[in-house]
């Protein structure tokens, strides 16, 4: 379990982090959402005793990182994949951080084969793609066997196929009761892969909820309905608080009556339905109505809450590979 209480992180006059509390708990996977310059980099650095926050605290397992005799143990984090001994083979490099920590060698040809490494396991880890350095970065994570874990953007590089056993390796490790807190600006994935969010912006918290609340708040109401008797539907269901839209022929976006009232309507006028249901917001879009005011950097000429294509509002395509502070740390 995290635990942070009134977490404030300040680098001369620039608040990095304010005021910021929550809970980690075990048994679900967690994610940490905000715009880049959120605070999501300095918040792990200080919940991993990196930066000393300048007030309020933040506990592992109940105890400051640097209070366990075993950290490995208790907490695997991945916050910069390629921090890395370039000279090294992925094994070695597993090899040199197991015999510092008391981990038995036996588990470092565990992780390379969970991972996926095997086949490279001898090369220079230095010549690594970024998907080889993240899977690398992870079996570092999982070396001591930690019951927290804490990964920055373990997606980023990986191919569908690796991006599918990270998203199923999380829960499988918070279905066996571990702490699992996870960063991403893959809205999609973050949406397949969370059950509950922490979502901070400009170092305040904005949300802390399950992610089918988080969604729900920024979801309309709206009813979507397609029906090959589109035009006489809308004619039933014309009303002084209803609104019908239409985007295409066929299918129409109503406002002001529930899902089942539209059934009742269709069925009492024998009116055939393809679909009939609620229209729900994306985790992107709801993500982007509610950190739309806390977004620090955004191009010029760019609204607020315009993605511009993508979840962080950088045009692309879904990708992010910079967060929000450059971070070299290994464990």
């Amino acid at each position: 379990m995290i635990e942070a209480r009134s977490l404030t992180k300040r680098y001369g006059a620039k608040a990095a982090v304010t005021d910021l509390s929550f809970t980690v708990r075990p048994g679900v996977v967690t994610g940490f959402l905000g715009p880049n310059g959120a605070g999501k980099s300095t918040t792990m650095r200080m919940i991993l005793g990196l930066d000393r926050p300048t007030s309020g605290t933040v506990t592992v397992n109940g105890a400051d990182y640097a209070a366990h005799s075993a950290p490995l143990h208790e907490v695997g984090a991945l916050l910069e994949a390629k921090a890395i001994h370039t000279g090294r083979t992925a094994y070695n490099h597993l090899l040199a951080l197991a015999a510092t920590t008391g981990i038995p060698r036996s588990r470092v040809d565990e992780v390379i084969d969970l991972v996926g490494l095997r086949e490279v396991a001898r090369k220079r880890a230095g010549g690594f793609s970024l998907g080889m350095g993240q899977r690398l970065g992870i079996a570092s994570a999982l070396l001591g066997d930690p019951d927290t874990l804490i990964l920055d953007e373990p997606v980023n590089g990986l191919d569908p196929e690796g991006i599918l056993w990270i998203r199923n390796l999380l829960k499988d490790l918070a279905a066996e009761g571990r702490t699992v807190f996870v960063s991403s600006h893959l809205m999609s994935e973050m949406a397949l892969t969370a059950e509950h969010l922490i979502v901070i912006g400009q170092g305040r918290l904005i949300a802390d909820t399950s992610v089918a609340e988080f969604i729900s708040r920024a979801s309309s109401g709206s009813v979507k309905v397609r029906s090959p008797q589109a035009a006489e539907l809308r004619e039933l269901l014309a009303g002084p608080d209803v609104t019908v839209s239409s985007a295409d022929e066929g299918t129409l976006t109503v406002e002001g009556l529930s899902s089942d009232r539209i059934g009742v309507i269709a069925a009492e006028n024998r009116i055939t339905l393809f679909e009939l249901a609620p229209k729900e917001a994306s985790l992107e879009e709801a993500f982007m109505e509610l950190t739309g005011d806390a977004v620090e950097y955004r191009a010029p000429g760019q609204k607020p809450g315009a993605g511009a294509g993508s979840p962080t509002g950088t045009g692309a395509a879904g990708t992010a590979a910079q967060t929000d502070t450059d971070v070299e740390v290994t464990a």
